[in-house]
């Protein structure tokens, strides 16, 4: 199941990417439905901290009525950073799945652990990371190589 929820948050991604965003996409699934998508919209929306995951998590609150979202999971293209690992420990999300590793700002697994920290998370989230790596890390890796080729403004047509 993790797969087909990786699939949804990757065709957000895309839609990111074709607006010119860091193509990172998210999913909230709670008890086999989707309850919210989104995309990174830093650019579009001129705020740092309208990343996909913060985005979704605030519409699956939203939706749900609830900022709790026991039970809940968010599913992300790119390992969450540490703004976005503090929105998951408030809305109580259970599990956090995600694909490509962020070595420099990843809070969860690599430059940081914050969800498995007892002293910050008090109560168990799973993690687990890679699911779909080599879609994800190739859907930033082709926005970074036009960036850096001076593509225009990062937008795919």
């Amino acid at each position: 199941m993790d797969t087909f929820f990786m699939r949804v948050a990757l065709r957000e991604a895309e839609i990111g990417l074709h607006k010119g965003e860091v193509p990172v996409g998210a999913v909230v699934e709670r008890n086999g439905e989707i309850i919210a998508v989104a995309h990174n919209l830093k650019e579009t929306l001129k705020d740092p901290t309208a990343h996909a995951e913060m985005i979704a998590i605030r519409e699956a609150a939203g939706h749900l009525g609830n900022w709790r979202l026991d039970g809940a999971t968010l599913y992300v293209t790119l390992e969450p950073c540490l703004m976005c690992v503090g929105a998951i420990v408030e809305a109580r999300i259970r599990r956090v799945i995600f694909g490509a590793f962020d070595d420099k700002r990843g809070a969860v697994a690599s430059a940081l652990d914050i969800l498995r920290n007892e002293m910050i998370v008090p109560y168990r989230v799973e993690v687990r990371g890679g699911v779909l790596e080599e879609e994800c890390s190739s859907l930033l890796r082709r926005f970074f190589d036009m960036k850096r080729s001076g593509g225009r403004d990062g937008r795919v047509d």
